[in-house]
């Protein structure tokens, strides 16, 4: 490889492991101080070097990463998670789980929210007695 393909930028790299959709995605992220690096905002210019530690907040979740090799192309997700190890603390991971399954997904619970066909019938025939 060549001196110059060596450096690469955090919001390239966070684009290319798929931590984002689009690479103006993870510059925005960069921006908004949602990316740190020892603690501190990483610019998106900021290059990345094998062996960092990063902290990054998307839309579905907070990542722990460690660099472990540079990806300057984006690539199929199996062989974009060889290039980094996810070291999220445990907690979060739980935070996540028990997010996830409190979730308002849409659907009633059963025999919540409006009443069933039987239930209306009974309610029509009370009704109707008064």
């Amino acid at each position: 490889m060549t001196e110059q393909k060596e450096k690469l930028r955090i919001d390239k790299y966070l684009w290319s492991i798929r931590l984002f959709k689009t690479r103006s995605q993870a510059a925005d992220a960069c921006d908004k101080g949602k990316v740190k690096w020892l603690g501190n905002t990483a610019k998106a210019s900021k290059t990345v070097n094998v062996g960092e530690e990063y902290e990054v907040k998307t839309e579905a979740r907070k990542w722990v990463i460690r660099v472990t090799a540079l990806l300057h192309n984006r690539v199929a997700y199996t062989e974009a998670i060889k290039f980094y190890v996810d070291i999220t603390p445990a907690e979060e991971l739980e935070r996540l789980n028990f997010q996830a399954a409190t979730f308002h997904t849409g659907k009633r619970l059963s025999k919540i929210g409006r009443p069933t066909k039987k239930q209306r019938r009974d309610l029509g025939d009370f009704l109707e007695n008064e």
